[in-house]
């Protein structure tokens, strides 16, 4: 120790008094130090289940819109479902703080999902949004959805969609194409040498042949299904 500062400044204070408390302040450390080593030699591992638990993300700033949402709504929905705090910077920083791991944990989760960008011949699991006739929209990522044509829901040939898929079912699938306006083109067939292999379907219930897909339908529209 080379220097003291005290806040408190009385007069008298010779460097005896100085000594001699600073003698008694290493007492009192060492007593409560050797009290402490009897309960816990080393720091936790973990920490308790019961401490507020804070994480810090990192996005591209070009994302952080995605995580407002418009007005705001995105934030304030993933605040509400998680029960978390969540700060976003200008830098794309994410302070998250919750009350307990899990919370934080589903917080970075849903952040990421929101951010993250689907990739050609990557497999996910998403969750059955909507059927309809020629194939059923899946979501694979939070707020994108690609759709899983009728001719790649099997090996064989699938009649209805509804006969192998329900809304709200998880299914593993493909992303098999991504179009110029960022739709996504899904199978659920993984296997590249089955899809390959599998025969050439002569109308499905578009009346328009396998090729069809997330573009190609709603940029043509079958006339049976035109208003």
């Amino acid at each position: 120790i080379t220097a003291i500062q005290l806040d408190v400044k009385n007069s008298g204070l010779t460097p005896q008094i100085i000594e001699k408390t600073l003698a008694q302040g290493k007492k009192g450390r060492d007593f409560i130090l050797e009290k402490m080593l009897a309960v816990i030699d080393k720091p936790r591992q973990k920490i308790s289940q019961y401490a507020p638990k804070v994480a810090v993300l990192h996005i591209d700033p070009e994302k952080i819109g995605e995580i407002i949402g418009p007005g705001g709504r995105m934030i304030r929905k993933l605040i509400e479902e998680t029960n978390c705090t969540i700060e976003v910077e200008d830098d794309g920083s994410i302070n998250i703080s919750g009350v307990d791991e899990a919370s934080v944990k589903e917080a970075i989760a849903r952040i990421e999902g929101l951010t993250q960008e689907a990739k050609v011949g990557e497999v996910y699991e998403g969750v059955v949004k909507r059927i309809q006739p020629f194939g059923a929209f899946v979501e694979i990522l939070p707020g994108k959805e690609g759709l899983v044509h009728v001719s790649q829901m099997g090996e064989g040939f699938v009649k209805d969609p509804q006969e192998v898929v329900q809304v709200g079912q998880k299914v593993k699938v493909k992303v098999l194409e991504i179009d110029d306006k960022g739709r996504l083109n899904l199978t659920m067939v993984l296997d590249d040498n089955l899809r390959q292999s599998k025969p050439q379907r002569g109308s499905s219930r578009l009346g328009v042949g396998p090729k069809t897909s997330f573009t190609s339908y709603f940029q043509t529209p079958p006339k049976r299904y035109r208003r």
